[in-house]
């Protein structure tokens, strides 16, 4: 009889763990989540990505907090995963120039807590750490690759380019020799995607103009450049690079760039709006202190190892999430 994996996935309710966790059901996976315990207490905000999965048999949610080294052991003791996907992270960029305290704690203490546990419970458990884009910053290279150096800007950068040396330090030290990858994802968005991240402030705030509930769009700088793939597709790559036979490292991306102005004037054009009526550009609270204005991805090596490329097109993505704003505003008004 053939034996049911077991994946723990950290940060499940954000958007890339509740699609992730879709995927690994579909596999037949077992799937284990580890959650906040405040989560529980509001269910609707907190776990709204998760709430159509809450209740199949094959999945089961832990309260624990990566900043607690016994609640995370407590945990992989009593799952014992095959598979650990690393997501749980403080992972808004803007956030992070105004609390790099919380964002280095909880990005750096969670991923050594896990790692170092893991290496302890689950010593062959495969590992899988969320790398980012940001870890690149202000870029040495276009495009970037496995190899490009890192140059981050901002605290949340410095905090990936940490947690990306732990799992290297845990993968490569003999007396650890820990499976662990990194999967180094450019900007991947959805209609799952936090309100406060740009993509989704663009798509929602123009159902709101479109359903009669805002007259402006209120964005900061036009030109900052990057490489948006959908979610959905890069959960699949994540999974890839654990079925590989040796850890290793991917770029995750779609080889294209996008502004933040085509993102908007595109997303306009959908809805049937006149872009320089409704949105005003380089409002100071929504620039960053220091910006990273071009992102861009080779993903080579994964199209080549893995047997992995994005399914969902630039222009098939804004429409996505603008159709499901649209419909969570009018569910919303009515």
């Amino acid at each position: 009889m053939k034996k049911i994996k077991v994946a723990l996935i950290t940060g499940i309710t954000g958007q890339d763990g509740s699609y992730l966790a879709e995927f690994l059901l579909a596999k037949g996976y077992q799937v284990h989540g580890i959650v906040r315990r405040v989560a529980f207490e509001d269910k609707d905000q907190r776990m709204g990505r998760i709430n159509h999965i809450i209740g199949h048999k094959m999945l089961k949610l832990h309260g624990a907090s990566l900043e607690n080294y016994p609640s995370i052991c407590n945990v992989l003791s009593k799952v014992k995963p095959d598979e650990i996907y690393h997501l749980g992270a403080q992972s808004f960029v803007s956030y992070s120039f105004e609390d790099e305290h919380s964002t280095m704690h909880t990005n750096i203490t969670g991923t050594h807590f896990l790692l170092a546990a893991a290496s302890q419970i689950v010593p062959k458990a495969k590992f899988y750490f969320a790398a980012s884009s940001e870890m690149f910053g202000n870029v040495l290279e276009v495009p970037q690759t496995e190899k490009t150096p890192f140059n981050p800007r901002s605290p949340y950068g410095v905090s990936k380019v940490t947690g990306y040396h732990l799992a290297h330090y845990h993968r490569n030290h003999p007396s650890v020799n820990q499976f662990a990858v990194c999967g180094i994802l450019f900007n991947h968005e959805s209609p799952r995607r936090g309100m406060e991240f740009v993509t989704r402030k663009i798509t929602h705030t123009t159902a709101l103009i479109k359903h009669g509930l805002a007259d402006k769009l209120i964005l900061g700088n036009p030109d900052a450049k990057r490489d948006w793939g959908y979610a959905g597709d890069y959960v699949e790559a994540m999974w890839l690079m654990m079925q590989q036979s040796k850890p290793d490292d991917f770029v995750i991306a779609t080889g294209e760039t996008h502004s933040v102005k085509e993102f908007a004037e595109e997303t306009m054009k959908i809805a049937g709006l006149d872009p320089a009526k409704y949105i005003k550009w380089n409002n100071p609270e929504d620039v960053r202190p220091s910006e990273v204005d071009l992102l861009i991805g080779n993903p080579t090596k994964a199209k080549k190892i893995l047997g992995w490329k994005p399914k969902t097109k630039f222009k098939e993505l804004v429409k996505m999430m603008y159709e499901s704003d649209m419909k969570l505003v009018a569910k919303n008004k009515a």
